[in-house]
């Protein structure tokens, strides 16, 4: 387990403003792909940056897959519910579009800023939108696209905006990386990528930051973060290594419990040990403002 510390110097600054620092610092960042507060309490555990997952949203909350469905209240809330118990890791949110209209994408990342959202990423799907790892995504026209991205991109403050694109074709992908890079995105993030050469591209043809988006059994190759930074990223969000990890663990649960009609057999985790980790986020919501 990783402990994660923070100097005195850091006491004053923001959310966004500390992510910031810490890409100038570190090589490379990783942020875990959570579904709710307690699975984000187990992930910050191990590491110190978080993505707020579209995907492992809709699943957690709704019961749906992600296509439309999330509220953006109920994702701002969701945010200030996992950054009152993780005062000091970087949060990254997937918010999609925007949740349709360029005044609602303002508003909602100046609510996530707020409560202390360390990033956003906005992408360029039309509505009905899919996973970014499935077929028949339809993007927005360019320059829409960039006036939405534009209004986002002065209404925030400090908060961090990564600009997603979900073209398959590689010169669209390159062009609208340069065209989001030129409008002054902080970070560039192409999904569905299954040639990871096209990162290195990327990285020659406009100077911003890189992001790979990981989920498993998705369309990209499966890759260790040291084989990601050659190819030039710098930031690698893993969607949903705790919803999986989740589906599968309670499946052999209530399967293990049918089998045994009924008796619950003594496991890793019990009622100490999940109210110990409790306990410790009871402790951390008083810390907000120590970076």
């Amino acid at each position: 387990m990783n402990c994660i510390k923070y100097s005195e110097n850091h006491m004053t600054i923001n959310s966004g403003q500390y992510l910031r620092h810490a890409i100038s610092e570190r090589s490379i960042i990783p942020f875990i792909g959570v579904y709710d507060v307690f699975s984000a309490s187990i992930a910050s555990q191990y590491f110190d940056g978080i993505f707020i997952s579209g995907f492992g949203f809709a699943a957690s909350y709704y019961g749906l897959p992600d296509i439309g469905f999330i509220a953006w209240s109920d994702i701002v809330n969701f945010v200030q519910r996992v950054r009152t118990i993780l005062p000091h890791h970087h949060i990254v949110v997937d918010i999609d579009d925007g949740y349709t209209d360029t005044e609602v994408a303002c508003h909602v990342v100046n609510l996530l800023e707020s409560v202390g959202a360390s990033a956003v990423v906005l992408e360029d799907q039309m509505r009905p939108r899919r996973c970014g790892h499935f077929d028949g995504k339809q993007l927005m026209e360019l320059e829409p696209f960039l006036e939405k991205l534009k209004k986002v991109l002065a209404s925030r403050k400090d908060l961090f905006v990564i600009a997603r694109t979900d073209a398959s074709d590689l010169d669209e992908i390159i062009k609208r990386a340069k065209a989001f890079a030129e409008v002054g995105a902080d970070a560039i993030l192409a999904d569905g990528l299954r040639d990871l050469n096209t990162l290195k591209i990327l990285k020659a043809e406009q100077p911003k930051p890189i992001m790979f988006n990981q989920i498993a059994g998705g369309k990209s190759p499966q890759c260790s973060l040291p084989e990601l930074e050659q190819f030039g990223v710098s930031l690698v969000n893993y969607s949903t290594p705790c919803l999986f990890a989740a589906q599968s663990a309670i499946h052999e649960m209530m399967q293990t419990l049918k089998v045994k009609d009924g008796l619950l057999l003594k496991d890793k985790v019990g009622v100490k040990e999940c109210t110990e980790l409790l306990n410790q986020n009871l402790i951390k919501r008083s810390m907000r403002n120590a970076y």
